[in-house]
């Protein structure tokens, strides 16, 4: 008895384990896995050459990079850090996105112009999409039915039908696209014109534009607005745009389609990520090396994070207490 309480009092007194933000160093590469509580650095992990892109499994049981450079999307046991296997991506894979049955892997190929889609479990190449030239964006519908790929050069949305694994419309946007979301319901596909300086909002059910927002700043030149990754808040109406060398996140009313506000951060912000309780965003800051922290209700930059060299991709794993 005496021995059960000892070990009870002890698993009491163990501390939480904090949730954590996953960030690839192109640079160095390597992924800095940063406590979103105490926010300091509790590991660097080694990857293949240039990560990029990083997302989980459902369940959080696996991670997957984007290792560009050594042309391969790398599966990690997030806890041991260990690289399970590769999976057969194509060349120079950037970013990508899973599909909700939590197996296929849609994959863009930013030098062969295609989307690669995988099954994870048995690691074989599905299908492969051709699409526009330096395809980079990936996005799917909350119900799984479409995936898009955007093209940076050929400056299209490319809407592909997850059932025949064919595109089944084009849609231009603005000079290099980057990143693209469904909202929550799928209603709307957002879409971040790099270039153009503008972020598309199209009717996913009819591919047509639905509104246009553009981005101004003062004191900062209109080519320095160069819109990136972008994250919404769960209900639906806020959208944080991260505005690559202006050094900014912006603000939109996700309703109105308006800009509210915009937050100074670390230089080159490209992505960002989530806490799991929504109340904090984690920004990628390229040329700084470094992460800032956004308290979201407040509007407002609380702590920076020095990471490795060029931050990119940033991926929330929630854990438990």
């Amino acid at each position: 008895m005496i021995r059960t309480m000892t070990a009870i009092l002890a698993l009491a007194a163990s501390p939480a384990i904090a949730d954590e933000i996953w960030v690839t160093n192109e640079k160095d590469d390597t992924i800095s896995v940063i406590d979103a509580e105490t926010f300091e650095v509790t590991r660097t992990i080694p990857t293949g050459e240039r990560p990029r892109g990083i997302t989980f499994s459902h369940d959080y049981s696996r991670v997957y990079i984007c290792a560009s450079d050594s042309d391969a999307v790398q599966v990690m046991d997030p806890v041991s850090g260990e690289i399970l296997h590769d999976l057969p991506s194509g060349e120079d894979p950037e970013q990508f996105v899973l599909h909700p049955d939590d197996r296929r892997l849609y994959i863009a190929n930013e030098d062969d112009a295609i989307t690669t889609v995988v099954d994870t479990e048995t690691r074989r190449v599905i299908a492969q999409i051709d699409v526009g030239i330096e395809p980079e964006g990936m996005a799917v519908s909350p119900d799984g039915s479409t995936v898009v790929t955007t093209s940076e050069t050929t400056n299209m949305a490319h809407w592909i039908d997850t059932q025949t694994e064919a595109i089944f419309a084009n849609t231009l946007v603005d000079s290099r696209p980057r990143h693209a979301e469904f909202v929550k319901d799928g209603a709307e596909l957002w879409v971040s014109a790099e270039i153009g300086g503008t972020l598309t909002i199209f009717d996913a059910a009819t591919q047509a534009e639905k509104a246009k927002i553009s981005f101004e700043i003062k004191g900062v030149h209109e080519d320095r607005l160069q819109p990136v990754g972008f994250e919404l808040t769960p209900d639906g109406k806020t959208a944080f745009v991260a505005l690559g060398p202006a050094n900014h996140v912006a603000v939109v009313n996700a309703e109105t389609y308006e800009v509210e506000d915009y937050l100074l951060v670390g230089r080159r912000v490209w992505h960002m990520a989530f806490n799991a309780d929504h109340s904090l965003l984690f920004t990628t800051n390229g040329i700084s090396g470094d992460v800032t922290v956004i308290d979201v209700a407040a509007r407002k930059p609380v702590k920076t994070i020095k990471v490795g060299r060029f931050p990119w991709g940033a991926a929330l794993r929630p854990t438990e207490g």
